[in-house]
């Protein structure tokens, strides 16, 4: 017994000391503004048909400044880009798994490099397929999964850090509603305390775009709601919130909803479901 609790801890260890030679983000006294963003690469898993996708966040070192760091030198991922689906607009502190980048079935050991440079402090972060990295989004070891995003109550249901995106058109003057129709398993580690209703919670952000965003407010209630969800779902329920906008131009918003298991899973990459918003403001 005392043997498997070793073997279990120093597995844990040698992983943690091998991710952590990989992928080191510098972390300086506490500023809130002039600091850098750095780039995280949190791994990589299989899709049908033999691609792979590679998922990214970032960590933004500055406790009050937001960059908006458009496409190109200052914000790119290459070979292939600079634009490869990563934001342009930078929250503060730790953000999890906002994105993937598909790369095909014989990517090997290539690798991509996100390179970030904030208040002319440049960061840069390499992605590979290294079987050390290989994630589980969408199934962690207690069962639980992520939760369904969907924008009408018919579906597509969709969870998983993948997520799925609609097109919006609005006009500078008025708000644009957002609604959102979330379903979860309320699914928990064994002896954890069941999770209180509801057991999802909704965040939105700016992802893209020049102007000013306003959520009125970011993170709505989850209200329980009747309705067909996917199959496994032992919660349904809807999300409502407005947005404006201070100036014309073309926007993608970004919504994260989490279940019980917090955002980034507690650091165990599972299980959060994205989803994206494009809006162009007239």
């Amino acid at each position: 017994m005392h043997c498997a609790v070793l073997r279990i801890a120093l597995a844990m260890a040698i992983s943690a000391a091998c991710a952590s030679a990989q992928q080191i983000i510098p972390v300086g006294p506490p500023h809130d503004s002039g600091e850098s963003v750095t780039a995280v690469y949190e791994g990589w898993f299989p899709n049908p048909g033999g691609t792979f996708s590679m998922l990214f966040g970032y960590f933004n070192q500055n406790f009050k400044q937001e960059p908006d760091i458009p496409l190109g030198p200052d914000n790119r991922i290459e070979p292939g880009g600079p634009d490869q689906g990563q934001p342009t607009h930078f929250l503060t502190r730790r953000r999890w798994g906002l994105f993937t980048i598909t790369v095909p079935a014989d990517f090997g050991d290539r690798k991509l490099t996100w390179s970030i440079t904030a208040n002319g402090k440049q960061t840069q972060i390499p992605a590979r397929l290294d079987p050390l990295w290989l994630l589980s989004p969408f199934k962690d070891a207690s069962n639980n999964t992520p939760p369904f995003i969907a924008f009408s109550e018919q579906g597509p249901f969709i969870r998983g850090p993948h997520g799925q995106s609609i097109s919006l058109s609005a006009r500078l003057s008025d708000p644009v509603t957002l609604m959102l129709w979330v379903a979860d398993d309320a699914n928990v580690a064994p002896g954890a305390a069941t999770p209180k209703t509801p057991p999802v919670t909704v965040s939105w952000s700016k992802f893209r775009g020049a102007g000013s965003v306003i959520f009125s407010p970011n993170k709505p209630a989850v209200e329980k709601m009747d309705f067909r969800g996917p199959e496994g779902a032992a919660f349904t329920g809807k999300a409502t919130t407005t947005v404006r906008f201070d100036e014309p131009g073309e926007y993608v918003l970004h919504v994260v909803v989490n279940d019980w298991s917090g955002e980034g899973g507690h650091g165990f990459q599972c299980c959060w479901s994205n989803a994206q918003v494009k809006v162009s403001v007239k």
